[in-house]
């Protein structure tokens, strides 16, 4: 992991392209360095629209610090993020993850109800742009679970189904720049496991992370990303997922859902 991350932090940036709806602008690059190749997703500052409910710092140093959180639970699902120099002064670096050349394996769907994969869970109904009946659902596996668990910690705002990729045997997340908020702002399409108890291994991630939290390392760098009450909510989130053990369920004070869910 230290290859890839120094490879990110210090690797030539080469721009491809920039993706194609992203709202602020995100760019696809190749990074190099000593003869190692890698893509990447890169998100300059200066691109990023301001947003009326977070005012402090920046999507970036939300995405690392997404990415740290993600590691020191040992939830795997945040690629390997920085925070570096690039063309248009700092932004964050996301290594890629999965083959551009091949279709994605959806963990999120919105069909036809009678489309619905075998033992997927069923979110909400709705209709299509024509008027037909349609079902958001998503996959019921325990990569996709712990998910939902890490979504609950980072307090993420934005979790949309093409936010997720299958890798291997387990669950990539990435867009994590609206996330880490004070105020409870959870709105997912990942909704199926809600009020449901936690499995024994994401309770054992909780309690990785809060022991991660109590050091001065991690919370060293998040002070760097975060402010001292994000910081705070941070913890406070974990110790209420650790007392109750369930997943947390939608309130009406905010959104369950975001648009577009996919």
């Amino acid at each position: 992991m230290s290859e890839v991350l120094d490879l990110l932090g210090r690797g030539d940036l080469r721009v491809l392209g920039r993706i194609i709806g992203s709202s602020n602008s995100a760019l696809l690059v190749e990074v190099s360095l000593d003869g190692q190749t890698a893509l990447a997703i890169h998100k300059p500052i200066a691109f990023e629209r301001p947003l009326w409910d977070y005012p402090n710092g920046d999507l970036a140093h939300r995405e690392h610090a997404a990415y740290l959180i993600s590691e020191a639970g040992g939830f795997e699902v945040v690629p390997p993020t920085v925070v570096r120099e690039g063309p248009w002064g700092l932004g964050s670096t996301q290594q890629w993850v999965g083959d551009p050349d091949q279709p994605v394996d959806p963990v999120v769907v919105v069909c036809a109800a009678a489309e619905v994969p075998q033992e997927w869970l069923r979110v909400i109904e709705g209709q299509d742009e024509d008027g037909e009946a349609v079902v958001l659902a998503h996959a019921a596996d325990s990569a996709a679970r712990s998910v939902a668990v890490l979504d609950a910690v980072l307090n993420n705002s934005d979790r949309k189904g093409s936010h997720l990729v299958r890798v291997d045997n387990g669950v990539r997340g990435f867009d994590h720049g609206v996330s880490l908020g004070v105020q409870p702002k959870l709105r997912s399409v990942l909704w199926g496991w809600a009020g449901d108890p936690l499995p024994s291994a994401d309770v054992d991630r909780l309690d990785q992370l809060a022991s991660a939290l109590s050091e001065p390392i991690l919370r060293g760098a998040l002070t760097t990303c975060l402010t001292a009450d994000e910081v705070a909510a941070l913890e406070a989130r974990v110790a209420r997922l650790r007392r109750t053990r369930r997943h947390p369920v939608p309130t009406t004070d905010w959104p369950a859902i975001p648009w577009p869910a996919m």
